[in-house]
Parts: structure tokens; sequence; C-alpha cells
């Protein structure tokens, strides 16, 4: 399906945790771990599970960071 999205990263998904509303979908990827918060019903509808393969798209209007102050310049 096409889509304008552009940030778009493969992973594995490596855990779900679900409730009756909302489910969280998380992802081994190359950049790290990657975690998706979707509905529970999506989750069913897609079919996810752990070992699936899946790409997570990215769109947001702000990204915000915080300095680490780790020591690492």
């Amino acid at each position: 399906m096409p889509n304008s999205i552009r940030n778009q990263i493969q992973g594995t998904i490596t855990r779900i945790t679900s409730d009756k509303v909302m489910s969280e979908v998380v992802l081994d990827t190359p950049a790290g771990e990657l975690v998706s918060v979707i509905t529970t019903a999506s989750l069913k509808n897609m079919k996810l599970k752990r070992g699936k393969v899946v790409t997570a798209m990215v769109k947001a209007t702000n990204v915000s960071l915080k300095d680490c102050d780790c020591g690492q310049h």
C-alpha cells in the first residue's frame, strides 16, 4: 500500500503487552528498540505476533531532545 511516510524502520516484534483496548508492541530494529502503542483490535486484525517482521512508519510533528549529561561528546 503506497504512503507518504518517509521514516520507515523494519523490525521484528519481540514483545506484546495487551489489554482490552490498547496494545504495546516492542520491535527490535537496526536503530535499537522501538515501541508502538496501537489498538488491540488493530493488533488482532493485522495478526501481529512475536517473531513477525513489520515496518514501523514514523510520522511526527515534533521530536524533542534532552541532554543525557553522560560525559560523551
